[in-house]
């Protein structure tokens, strides 16, 4: 009878603490309805334009195969840390990136800050997109309206792309005689872009660019306005569908004349190089971009995971890919750039480029001068445009699909009573806002725009929210508590390395990073043009918006919360609020078992502790089942 009595009395202690933490009815939140969804949209968020216009140009300027040595360093020190912790704290608690800061209240301002940056870069983001639409459109054509000098926006200095081998003094724009301009060159200023002298002339809208715009925005609102349920099915086709056309246009490009030069030109180390610190600091960018931390897609994402979802070999999976395909897109990048030398009579080096001037220009011109040449243009940027929805761009490295999903589902979590049921409502009016806000970088002069919001949007911030987000974590509300949520959904403790990373390791080379961010981030430019003081002050304003939320949010949470002193509401802060965990009831029973016996609170919780020994051995052996 005392051995029933005590387990009586166990149960109410637990059902109790159960009723403290009791989670808000409300319309249950989405989630992946097969385990391949989670990993083709995280494969999709990881992969991008990054992969196709920046890592190639990087190691070329930094010293070929010489750059995989930092770059793969600083993939171990900070990728794989911080992908993991995202990928945990999101899948552990099934919320969005302002909500999931029930973990540490004090800092919910962090949440509000990756939405921030996320909001904004979306707005420019659809742009380089609705950009590909258009070339996409052009490319149906029996002659590629790029490879020729007999159109209305050429003039004489356009050096025709159709001419055969072509003297390197013209094609050489960088060289002494600066008068010629490649067909491709000025069909992309002087026809898609329109573009003015500078962003003091803003010129008129660009009605075909509006029109692509509005098609680009329509997309993303079909894809997402039902949730990740339609998200999970398309990115069945978006995610695979890059690496085919990858494929088909290596296979092509390796069979060009000159595509052996380029390829030497890539692989081959200048071992000098390396003792150059702007390299590292290159490899620790791009790292840090193109695995998309901090932006709060990848918590997003995860939070629709399975609560047993094994969590950690996705992590570790997810950026290997990412990786892998930026050397892989390397090869076929490179293979035309040689191709394009050859052509040319000149060295690899003459054709390079990074950005915008390689995607809507070298290699248009490139595809211009291949066979079929309208075949392989629909299929390069279609590839483009696949990418560009659901992956990331350049400097600005993250989802169309992941941003915006976590700006609705951000919305929702913090308001679900009001939103969950409107979500088709949410997502039409933010597709729409955000079009509205677009449209200043579809004009002639829009060119100028887009530039200060991928330079300064992006940069400083986001490092320095990822900074916090980890240390937060690490030390506030500490690795071993977190080891123990991670045991709760995989089943086991994680290797002791991690802990080691994401207090002390991880941390110190993401604080490098952002110093190294500040330090080499000068005055705006576009093609060498300097920016007004006005332009480059609005700039800083972009970059620092999305830290505001931050100390702000503080001061709000400090003031609304009950206790004598300032010191005593902090403390309140710092402690898991009474709603964070798991979100389904067996999980979450099992998490509030889980804290008695470890000694851990959610907040000023009351009750003796619960063994609850066999509780968490009958939890680890469903696990088990399910991974079985």
């Amino acid at each position: 009878m005392s051995s029933n009595s005590s387990s009586k009395d166990d149960d109410s202690v637990c059902m109790e603490k159960m009723e403290h933490a009791a989670v808000p009815k409300t319309k249950a939140r989405d989630g992946w309805q097969g385990r391949m969804d989670f990993i083709l949209t995280c494969i999709g968020y990881a992969v991008g334009l990054g992969n196709i216009w920046r890592f190639p140009y990087l190691c070329y300027k930094s010293g070929g195969g010489a750059f995989f040595i930092p770059y793969i360093i600083f993939l171990l020190l900070c990728g794989f840390p911080l992908f993991f912790m995202e990928v945990a704290f999101g899948q552990f608690s099934s919320l969005s990136p302002v909500t999931i800061w029930r973990i540490c209240p004090l800092f919910k301002g962090v949440g509000m800050g990756m939405v921030i940056v996320s909001a904004i870069v979306c707005i420019y983001y659809n742009v380089i997109v609705a950009w590909t639409i258009y070339y996409l459109f052009m490319s149906f054509r029996s002659v590629l309206p790029w490879s020729h000098c007999h159109n209305s926006w050429n003039d004489d200095r356009c050096v025709d792309g159709l001419e055969g081998t072509l003297n390197k003094t013209m094609l050489n724009i960088t060289s002494v005689n600066l008068t010629k301009v490649t067909a491709s060159e000025q069909f992309w200023e002087n026809h898609v872009l329109d573009i003015t002298d500078g962003i003091e002339d803003s010129g008129s809208l660009r009605w075909q660019l509006f029109i692509c715009l509005s098609l680009a925005w329509l997309c993303v609102f079909l894809c997402l306005f039902k949730g990740v349920k339609v998200l999970g099915k398309v990115m069945h086709f978006a995610a695979p569908f890059p690496y085919l056309v990858l494929l088909v246009l290596l296979i092509r490009g390796l069979t060009l004349p000159g595509a052996v030069e380029g390829i030497k030109f890539y692989i081959i180390p200048r071992w000098e190089k390396l003792a150059d610190f702007q390299v590292w600091g290159d490899a620790a960018l791009q790292i840090f971009y193109s695995v998309g931390m901090a932006w709060g897609g990848i918590i997003t994402m995860a939070s629709y995971n399975n609560f047993h979802n094994n969590a950690y070999r996705d992590a570790m999976l997810v950026p290997i890919i990412n990786c892998g395909t930026s050397i892989f897109a390397g090869f076929v990048i490179f293979s035309v750039l040689g191709f394009m030398a050859h052509t040319a009579g000149t060295t690899v080096d003459e054709v390079v480029k990074q950005g915008p001037g390689l995607t809507f220009v070298a290699y248009p011109e490139a595809v211009a001068k291949l066979p079929i040449s309208p075949l392989w243009a629909v299929l390069f940027f279609l590839m483009l445009y696949t990418i560009g929805l659901d992956s990331q761009t350049g400097e600005a490295e993250s989802s169309m699909f992941g941003m915006f999903e976590t700006c609705i589902s951000s919305f929702i979590d913090e308001y679900p009573r009001l939103l969950r049921s409107k979500r088709v409502l949410l997502a039409a009016v933010g597709c729409f806002v955000e079009f509205l806000l677009g449209l200043p970088c579809i004009t002639q002069g829009g060119i100028y725009v887009l530039q200060i919001m991928d330079w300064y949007c992006a940069s400083f911030s986001l490092m320095m929210i990822s900074l916090i987000e980890c240390l937060v974590i690490a030390w506030i509300y500490g690795t071993e508590r977190f080891y123990k949520d991670i045991e709760l959904m995989i089943g086991y403790k994680p290797h002791a390395i991690w802990h080691y990373m994401w207090r002390f390791v991880t941390p110190t080379v993401i604080f490098g990073i952002w110093l190294f961010s500040i330090i080499t981030l000068g005055p705006v430019t576009y093609d060498g043009k300097s920016y007004p003081t006005w332009a480059i002050v609005f700039g800083w304003i972009l970059g620092i918006v999305s830290l505001v939320p931050i100390p702000l949010m503080m001061i709000i949470q400090i003031i609304n919360t009950d206790g004598d002193t300032i010191i005593e509401r902090v403390k309140k802060l710092t402690v898991p609020a009474k709603t964070w965990g798991p979100s389904m009831e067996d999980d979450r029973e099992i998490y509030i078992q889980s804290l008695s016996h470890n000694t851990y609170t959610l907040s000023n919780m009351d009750g003796s502790p619960v063994d609850c020994e066999e509780a968490l051995l009958q939890h680890k052996q469903k696990i088990d089942m399910n991974n079985s």
